[in-house]
């Protein structure tokens, strides 16, 4: 039989995201080994801030086109004191976004076994989320300017973006994702009330695409009264659907709420699978921590499960989100989880999780 040849291209970035993406590699080398059949062919760039300090550019030309030979891309983080995050975020993250139509930011949350709960009566199992965040359009959209620039009537305005058709599709998305799960239920995320133009059509689609699932629960919610309900009533939420902003913000608070953003994991799909999607683990470069072996490696290993299962590499993903889980579960962890180990070791407890010793 041959063997199933998977092209990743790699793209560690920044501060502890160098860190956490070298961790990952070896966990993907080490359950490759473990499986068999399958192999990841790993071509690792240079894209990050080190390079744009340097060549006063993230990537090099035709760097887009480059990535989308590729069947998947992992990220570690971007980020660096020295450069404004929007240059990072805008020469970087969301030109792959949109040109690769990765229409869809998946962000599951749990409270897992050895976490300690951050919210009052919260037990394992009382929060069991997946957060679908629309992931190219809304406030992110890059519509708008400025002008008057230095004056005392300098203007600036951020056009947030809705297309029926991209709300659709992340609504029917997530309507999907609710219906594979056991309790069939969604909240749609809004703030209609008073952006009464692209977020009333949000809610008008939802109520559309909710027809053709009958047999899925579904209510909606305000954003600042959700904020509310995923700290008071965290077993009321099951599968959520947001807007690009709202997203970004409320998974954030999920991964407070459900133990740390040590081990909040994403993916940025293309569900088309025209375009490579991408997989990254949720926190930042955090340069504070940059380089002492601290980094809660989770996130970024519990990311390539995730890249494993959408490659359709079912074992080789279970085996590596049981070993994040196990070490979690035996109190094998960083300091953001109330634990003593380094990046390095809980790496090693993972890699022999894996290897069964």
């Amino acid at each position: 039989m041959p063997v199933r040849q998977h092209n990743i291209a790699v793209i560690a970035g920044d501060g502890i995201g160098i860190e956490v993406t070298a961790s990952t590699l070896e966990v993907l080398r080490a359950v490759q080994k473990k499986v068999g059949g399958f192999e990841l062919k790993f071509d690792e760039l240079d894209y990050g801030s080190a390079r744009y300090k340097a060549k006063g550019s993230y990537t090099p030309e035709g760097w887009l086109e480059h990535l989308r030979k590729f069947d998947a891309i992992f990220f570690g983080a971007v980020g660096d004191p020295d450069v404004p995050d929007h240059i990072s975020l805008w020469d970087l993250i969301l030109p792959m976004r949109q040109k690769f139509q990765q229409y869809v930011n998946v962000r599951p949350s749990a409270i897992l076994p050895g976490i300690p709960a951050r919210i009052t009566n919260a037990q394992v199992g009382d929060l069991d989320w997946v957060i679908v965040r629309e992931n190219t359009e809304g406030e992110y959209a890059g519509q708008g300017g400025r002008t008057h620039v230095g004056t005392p009537w300098e203007t600036a305005t951020e056009v947030s973006i809705f297309t029926r058709r991209g709300v659709e599709r992340v609504m029917r998305f997530a309507f999907e994702i609710a219906q594979k799960r056991p309790r069939k239920l969604l909240t749609v995320v809004s703030k209609s009330n008073a952006q009464r133009y692209g977020l009333v059509l949000w809610d008008e689609v939802a109520e559309l695409v909710s027809k053709d699932f009958p047999d899925v629960k579904w209510d909606k919610m305000l954003v600042d009264a959700m904020t509310v309900r995923m700290v008071s009533k965290p077993k009321s939420l099951d599968t959520i659907v947001t807007t690009n902003l709202h997203g970004d913000i409320l998974s954030d608070l999920a991964a407070g709420v459900s133990g740390s953003i040590g081990i909040a994991h994403s993916s940025s799909l293309d569900p088309t699978r025209e375009s490579p999607s991408l997989f990254e683990p949720v926190h930042g470069a955090a340069f504070d921590i940059m380089g002492k072996n601290l980094a809660n490696p989770i996130a970024a290993i519990m990311s390539a499960a995730e890249m494993l299962r959408w490659l359709g590499e079912n074992q080789a993903a279970e085996i590596v989100e049981n070993a994040c889980k196990t070490s979690i579960a035996n109190g094998q962890t960083t300091g953001d989880l109330g634990g003593k180990l380094k990046t390095s070791e809980v790496t090693q407890v993972v890699l022999e999780l894996i290897e069964g010793k």
